[in-house]
């Protein structure tokens, strides 16, 4: 298992009328969690798509459990449960500055192949890089 927080301060463009984040915009910050999960390992998504690799979305899910506020200091953390293949999974939590759990979430992306646009293992690289933890 391996996690890292990711601090984010909400803006004001991210809320809606009532002042509470807008439920589309979740999604951007688990974004930017696993991201910054990845990049904290050794591996961009630049540098995977430089492989011919990509990582498409396959399946997402969240749960709100409180509101999350403009201005907010907002911390996601992000971690990965498993070894991945031709998959990798991702959980978040989302806290505020008063450690109170917001979110909860789970993405899994799947490994492909630029060229061919069909599933492939993922990198030996990241693979054995997130088996050391």
């Amino acid at each position: 298992m391996f996690s890292l927080e990711t601090e984010i301060r909400v803006r004001y463009a991210e809320t809606d009328q009532m002042g509470y984040v807008y439920y589309g915009n979740y999604a951007t910050f688990f974004e930017v969690g696993r991201v910054e999960t990845l990049r904290s390992i050794g591996f961009s998504y630049k540098s995977l798509e430089d492989q011919g690799i990509m990582l498409p979305v396959s399946n997402y899910t969240v749960k709100y459990l409180k509101p999350i506020f403009y201005d907010e200091l907002i911390t996601v953390k992000t971690t990965i449960n498993k070894i991945p293949s031709v998959k990798i999974e991702f959980d978040y939590e989302i806290y505020n500055s008063k450690k109170e759990l917001l979110s909860v979430a789970n993405t899994v992306l799947v490994f492909v192949n630029k060229k061919t646009m069909k599933p492939c293992r993922g990198p030996e690289a990241l693979i054995d890089k997130i088996k050391q933890f």
